[in-house]
């Protein structure tokens, strides 16, 4: 009788797989290929495991499998126009597939990932890209927002402050009206105010 198959698979042997491989290049064992990288007069050397660059990068795969004998115990490959720490931060992206660089290197590792045809460093750089993107443009938007709802609580006071104006403009007119200036009713014919009562004045004669 047989008996059924079961799956015996391991989450963090991928993890511990990079992670071994990682420190075996920091110490350089076992490492078979030395990358040259010079970049406006700064040159640099980084030794590497070809089994490792040929699976993370189509450019060292084709490299490696194209070429005719070894030049030594170690392959040496030559990279012009990648700067230094570039290829550092690829190199340590592709053994630990995860590497922290500045907001303004984003773009270089995306090109250089396009360069040695590294398609999980590319897509990571373009998702951060956009993830960057849209930060930016919800800064805008919430900016934009703000500037709005001040300019409509500066406008409303001014607004309130002329319809007083116009008001009280309203008000001067109906009194004017109601009272003219050159009416008996402000001075009499023999200059004394409307004030005084006419008992008094013929007391005074």
């Amino acid at each position: 009788m047989e008996s059924n198959a079961v799956l015996l698979e391991s989450k963090s042997s991928p993890i511990n797989l990079l992670n071994e491989m990682h420190q075996l290049r920091l110490l350089g064992h076992l490492c078979d290929v030395t990358v040259s990288v010079e970049y406006q007069g700064v040159r640099a050397e980084f030794v590497a495991h070809k089994a490792v660059l040929a699976a993370t990068s189509k450019f060292f795969k084709e490299v490696f499998l194209n070429e005719k004998g070894m030049d030594g115990p170690r392959t040496n490959v030559f990279l012009n126009e990648v700067q230094v720490a570039d290829f550092a931060s690829f190199l340590e992206f592709v053994y630990t597939a995860k590497v922290e660089v500045e907001e303004d290197r984003v773009q270089r590792m995306l090109e250089i990932a396009e360069k040695l045809k590294c398609l999980d460093l590319s897509e990571t750089c373009f998702q951060l890209k956009k993830q960057m993107l849209e930060s930016v443009l919800l800064e805008l938007q919430n900016f934009s927002e703000s500037q709005n709802s001040e300019e409509e609580s500066a406008t409303q006071p001014s607004i309130l402050l002329e319809s007083k104006a116009a008001a009280a403009a309203e008000a001067d007119q109906a009194d004017c009206l109601l009272n003219p200036p050159d009416s008996p009713a402000d001075s009499t014919s023999n200059g004394m105010s409307p004030e005084m009562p006419a008992a008094k004045s013929k007391e005074k004669m």
